[in-house]
């Protein structure tokens, strides 16, 4: 009825009201209920959701592109990242690169990877939270981010599926 809805809304204004007048903010609330989506949002961080550097497909700059064709096929996340010998990333590979190769008539049996590969990939810290991640990626209209290490090393990838899996997105 009309007099139990209006009742409804009237304890929460209150209970809303009480809240901000103690100072209890969104983060407080995720705390309270983690399991929540505004929990998984505000405590979710991309070390806890992302592919561990080994499970991330990678070949050098100096690979055929052949290398890493198979190597994104066998990784299953949509790319490569393409790093030097000290696993510091030079660029990333992905099927979207592949797509503008052969649009453009790239030979992908005498190509190296390094004419194709997207150069400085976009990149998150695992310290990251999750949710700022999905926002870079969706803004930039990618679906995969390395996440790299304090020295900026490969420490892992993310894509939009593990977000999704993750329930951040």
């Amino acid at each position: 009825t009309a007099s139990t809805t209006a009742a409804l809304a009237l304890g929460d204004a209150l209970a809303v009201a009480l809240l901000d007048a103690r100072g209890f903010a969104a983060e407080d609330f995720a705390r309270s209920h983690p399991g929540g989506a505004l929990g998984r949002r505000l405590l979710t961080h991309v070390g806890d959701v992302m592919r561990p550097a080994p499970a991330v497909p990678r070949v050098g700059s100096d690979a055929p592109l052949t290398q890493a064709l198979l190597a994104m096929t066998a990784g299953g996340m949509g790319m490569t990242a393409v790093v030097d010998a000290d696993e510091v990333p030079v660029g990333i590979f992905t099927d979207g690169d592949l797509r503008r190769a052969l649009e453009k008539g790239c030979d992908v049996r005498s190509a190296r990877v390094s004419e194709v590969m997207t150069r400085s990939p976009r990149s998150i810290a695992p310290g990251a939270l999750a949710a700022e991640a999905a926002a870079t990626m969706e803004s930039m209209r990618i679906s995969q981010l390395l996440v790299l290490d304090d020295a900026g090393r490969l420490a892992g990838a993310l894509t939009t599926h593990d977000l999704m899996l993750a329930k951040v997105i």
